[in-house]
């Protein structure tokens, strides 16, 4: 009877009580897929992003192109006329032209003895010329001149981690002078960083720009783009099981090596199981689990081992671990029980 009991306690303190064993499931991948998919995040945010589920986005290279400033609503332009005959027209233009400037209002430039003349989105050079073709069609062999008296300045603006909300673009500046202008912090995190255009993401990789000196991710500045950097815990990982010290940790790049997780986790002490290192990915309903080894750690190239956003990093207990565990969970109810035995001996033997 008593060897029955203990039969029984001992199974059950096997199926309770071995709580940090290793996911066995059918969804379990080994090393080689864990390599493959690590040099995927290694090239960039939207690679991972792509991982992740979202559509991939590709930069235009258009947008990297610089641009010459247009004639916009707000603009007040310069103007100035020379004609033989028409000194009186000249002066008025002229007089205008210095004390108050011709303001461009619902994208038209008004100037005297003709209509009003389109000129919202050319360049300087094609507004002069309209202008010369309207003037043209009223009075003969007359030259028109034009410049920018006082521009309606374009920014960009900036929210996050920066220590400028706003600077101005002239159609030459690009992506990495406004970041180094902005003094962003080198612990901001880029991967989260992100540049609106129009209300629609841009797709740039401000952690391949500014951390690799990647220059095909260094867009072209417009006036009205919008620029946030996050902070450095936007993203994360997270190390639990068999470790000097579980948590979660800064993913402020996009991507850690593994090696450089397991380090800031204390390492892997005796009575974790090197043997079984698990990487749990994606969502935790359905998620895709590599399971390693310490010598795939040590052995392969630290960028084939990569984690990305969301990652957690579980480290298994070795099999004495577990039974010491159990032991230390079920010796109560074993010494209840010999203490239980030797006391029925007892009464067996005084009888």
């Amino acid at each position: 009877m008593l060897i029955r009991v203990l039969v029984s306690i001992l199974t059950m303190g096997i199926v309770v009580g071995c709580s940090n064993t290793p996911y066995k499931g059918s969804e379990v991948v080994g090393a080689d897929e864990f390599v493959i998919d690590s040099y995927k995040i290694k090239e960039g945010k939207f690679s991972i992003l792509e991982m992740e589920g979202h559509p991939l986005m590709v930069l235009d290279p258009k947008l990297l192109k610089e641009y010459t400033n247009t004639v916009e609503d707000g603009d007040v332009l310069k103007v100035a006329l020379f004609h033989p005959t028409r000194g009186d027209l000249a002066s008025a233009v002229h007089s205008i032209g210095e004390s108050i400037g011709y303001t461009v209002a619902d994208g038209k430039i008004t100037l005297p003895d003709i209509d009003p003349i389109e000129v919202k989105g050319l360049k300087l050079s094609v507004a002069r010329g309209r202008i010369q073709e309207v003037y043209d069609r009223e009075i003969d062999g007359i030259e028109v001149f034009l410049a920018f008296s006082k521009r309606n300045e374009k920014k960009v603006e900036l929210a996050g981690m920066v220590s400028k909300s706003t600077i101005p673009v002239n159609g030459k500046l690009r992506l990495f002078e406004i970041l180094a202008e902005a003094r962003v912090p080198p612990n901001a995190n880029l991967f989260k960083s992100y540049l609106v255009r129009d209300g629609v993401p841009i797709p740039v990789d401000m952690n391949r720009l500014i951390k690799e000196g990647d220059m095909s991710q260094n867009v072209v500045m417009r006036g009205g783009d919008k620029i946030y950097i996050a902070e450095p815990s936007s993203s994360s990982i997270m190390v639990m099981g068999e470790v000097g010290k579980e948590g979660v940790f800064d993913l402020p790049s996009g991507s850690m090596p593994l090696r450089n997780a397991l380090a800031l986790a204390g390492g892997i002490p005796y009575t974790g199981d090197k043997r079984v290192i698990q990487v749990i990915r994606g969502n935790i309903l359905r998620p895709k689990i590599y399971t390693l080894n310490w010598k795939h750690v040590m052995r392969l190239p630290t960028s084939s081992m990569l984690l990305m956003p969301g990652d957690i990093v579980y480290v298994a207990a070795t099999p004495i671990t577990e039974w010491n565990r159990f032991i230390a969970q079920i010796f109560p109810t074993l010494t209840g029980i010999e203490l239980f035995r030797k006391g029925m001996t007892g009464v067996i033997a005084i009888q």
